[in-house]
């Protein structure tokens, strides 16, 4: 039998349900076949397997060792102390002892086995939190602004976060009657169509996120919509949407690469909804379907041009007014690491999480102290798109107790920290994703060790330098927007990109097409010393960068893939 591909999936998958309910149920089961692997993604889980073991696991002919990542959708990353310590609990019961905050706010845990993940999914909603639409074709997680600043702006914009994740959760009843143990349909029938999506849903995932200039936090040019909010009067009047980012490239797939959005129009905060949902269904309407590799919002927005797609979008607005886009300007995509006032008689304290991980070592122990803060102080926590954390709502005679936990759990101070490491980042990679070409989480503390040094060394320990690391071109942990990018091609070899911006407004360019890993700090010095010697009074890198240098090849798939395409060529013609 041919296989199905995605949109045949969707077609008869009886509204996401396929066959999850009854393997689920089979007493022997480990993992869900192909169909269902698909399906399982709308419900906010990845069907993995331990890479590191894979080999020696087939070498004696057994199986995989089978896993699921399971990951929360949180709003605007904020979430109750009650919320954090549940996930806290299933990481230690169900999971491998670990939690990793996400680019996109969320929660990730991993190591899952088939016969906990209903119980995962059910405790994740039982906090008052979900995993549906985590991942899938539909709209992720809703980014926002993290600093958890007290005033009716930021305030609004949180809300207006919860507001889209409302508005585009999917409405199967298949979830509730999966994972919940919800009312289940009578035989034969099935969920009315999905009112937004179809029945098809959407070509390709979707992606937004709202940030509050100047700062950029939330990156928004790398989401198919970014919102920002304008408010000349300290209340917010409208938004500007930008429309068509997306950093994901593909395998093999020469036609991919990344792209920032492009500010599309302006409209009024009550009509910022409906703004959305014509963005969604022109891309429902008329986003790739027969490529899912070319199907995201970025690809439509490019082969039709930005003014067809805007002139769609107001067609679908009817009789809601729209204007030119404003202008935006960000300064950084950086977080307020430390103590600061919130605006309301509290104080909020950012801490600096490497890849988001919170686990104990020797060495360090984040998960233990965050447990005693969330259980002590009782704070709401705010996770940022570079994978920090904030404690809010913090009573000034808590402080010191706060940062007393966090030493005797040897959590670094920012006080030793680069300005570079506190905003830089790598992806999960090996073992558990499947795309993983090279090392990333793993390899990354090593390298920036390494890169830290040479910032010290030259001086620009203080200097605001966007650094991303990933292991395969897929660019989850965006990096085709940093000043300096590593992208995984091999084991201990990655391709790098320099000249993006540490306000996440230009992409990088080529530098070089293979780099060893032991070598990383080696290159970005020679870069850095370059621009200590000739850079301007207070001029950062991403501006120096911009002002002397021809920016390389814009990152695309043929970095990674056309020579190997050659050298099958070349065999080919050998008789090899």
């Amino acid at each position: 039998m041919a296989t199905k591909n995605v949109e045949e999936i969707k077609d008869q998958s009886r509204s996401l349900r396929g066959t999850l309910a009854s393997t689920l149920q089979a007493p022997n089961a480990t993992h869900f076949g192909d169909e269902d692997a698909q399906l399982i993604k709308f419900h906010g889980s990845y069907q993995e397997d331990d890479r590191d073991l894979r080999n020696k696991l087939k070498a004696e002919g057994k199986d995989k060792a089978w896993q699921f990542m399971v990951r929360s959708k949180i709003p605007g990353g904020f979430l109750t102390s009650a919320q954090y310590l549940a996930h806290d609990n299933m990481a230690g019961r169900l999971s491998t002892e670990t939690l990793r905050f996400t680019t996109r706010q969320g929660i990730q845990l991993y190591g899952i086995l088939l016969g906990s993940l209903k119980q995962v999914i059910k405790e994740i909603n039982a906090c008052g939190l979900t995993t549906i639409g985590a991942c899938g074709d539909v709209v992720r997680n809703t980014m926002s602004v993290a600093v958890p600043i007290s005033n009716p702006v930021y305030d609004e914009v949180q809300r207006l976060a919860e507001e889209i994740s409302r508005t585009f959760y999917p409405k199967t009843t298949a979830y509730s009657e999966i994972w919940l143990d919800g009312e289940k349909l009578p035989d034969g029938k099935e969920d009315v169509e999905e009112p937004i999506y179809g029945r098809h849903y959407l070509p390709r995932k979707f992606k937004i996120a709202i940030a509050i200039p100047p700062r950029n936090d939330a990156d928004i040019l790398s989401n198919d919509i970014g919102l920002v909010p304008h408010f000349p009067n300290g209340k917010v009047e409208g938004y500007t949407l930008f429309v068509g980012g997306g950093f994901g490239m593909s395998h093999g797939q020469t036609a991919t690469r990344p792209h920032l959005a492009q500010p599309l129009l302006y409209v009024a905060k009550e009509h910022v909804i409906d703004a959305c949902i014509a963005v969604i269904t022109t891309q429902r309407d008329h986003g790739n379907r027969a490529d899912r590799k070319l199907a995201r919002l970025k690809y439509l927005v490019a082969n039709k041009g930005i003014e067809w797609f805007r002139n769609e979008v107001k067609s679908r607005l009817a009789n809601i007014g729209t204007e030119a886009p404003k202008e935006v300007k960000f300064t950084t995509v950086s977080d307020l690491l430390g103590w600061h006032e919130q605006g309301n008689g509290k104080w909020f304290r950012g801490v600096w999480v490497p890849e988001g991980r919170i686990k104990d070592t020797d060495e360090v122990q984040y998960r233990t102290a965050f447990r005693k803060i969330a259980e002590k102080y009782r704070p709401h926590l705010h996770i940022t798109a570079n994978t920090n954390v904030y404690f809010s709502n913090i009573d000034a005679n808590d402080k010191a107790g706060i940062d007393q936990i966090l030493d005797e759990h040897k959590i670094p101070a920012i006080s030793g920290l680069t300005q570079a490491r506190q905003t830089a980042h790598a992806c999960v990679s090996l073992p558990t994703c499947n795309l993983g070409l090279a090392e990333s989480e793993r390899a990354f503390g090593k390298v920036m060790n390494g890169i830290d040094a040479v910032l010290r060394e030259l001086g620009l320990e203080n200097e605001e330098i966007l650094i991303r690391m990933t292991g395969c071109p897929n660019g989850c942990a965006r990096p085709y927007n940093a000043d300096f990018a590593f992208v995984g091609r091999a084991p201990g070899k990655y391709a790098l990109y320099v000249g993006g911006s540490h306000r996440g407004d230009r992409l990088a360019g080529l530098k070089e097409k293979v780099v060893l890993e032991a070598d990383i700090p080696a290159k970005v010095k020679e870069i850095l010393s370059d621009f200590t010697a000739n850079r301007q009074t207070g001029e950062s890198f991403t501006d120096y960068w911009g002002r002397t240098q021809e920016q390389g090849e814009v990152p695309n798939a043929e970095h990674f893939h056309v020579e190997f395409a050659e050298r099958a060529a070349r065999l080919a013609a050998a008789g090899n």
